[in-house]
């Protein structure tokens, strides 16, 4: 199936794709702000640019989309496979989650402990379990 969206609107509309604030990330930011937990934001010279940095600790947070890493929980609703253009798509997304793999390992292996929290995660109905899951990974 043909794309309907003229070439330059599409690029418009995937320009305007944030990568940084948004909902996920500002829910468990707010969650771990309010446990008295202080961090840094997106630090550049860690691989994978992560979410949340708690320098002092050694510890880091990813808040990644379901859809575009791809989260492998069968009981996910958000996650899903596009149904046109798989040449494109597939590649993409495997990209991420090796690129996610690549620099989680990286980060392990100079001394940092990584947690990642997906999008689905964050939704009102799970928060006290996520809430708990963030301080047990921060406590330690």
């Amino acid at each position: 199936m043909a794309d309907k969206i003229p070439e330059d609107r599409r690029s418009w509309n995937m320009s305007r794709i944030r990568s940084k604030g948004m909902k996920p990330e500002l829910v468990v930011r707010q969650l771990v702000h309010g446990m008295g937990y202080r961090y840094r934001l997106h630090r550049k010279e860690l691989p994978g640019k992560p979410d949340l940095v708690f320098g002092p600790r050694r510890k880091v947070i990813f808040v990644h989309g379901c859809f575009w890493h791809q989260h492998a929980d069968p009981s996910c609703k958000i996650v899903r496979t596009p149904k046109s253009r798989l040449d494109y798509w597939k590649p993409k997304l495997d990209r991420n989650v090796e690129r996610d793999r690549a620099a989680q390992d990286t980060l392990n292996a100079s001394g940092w402990k990584c947690l990642t929290v997906w999008e689905c995660e964050t939704h009102s109905a799970r928060l006290p379990e996520l809430a708990e899951r963030l301080e047990r990974f921060l406590e330690d």
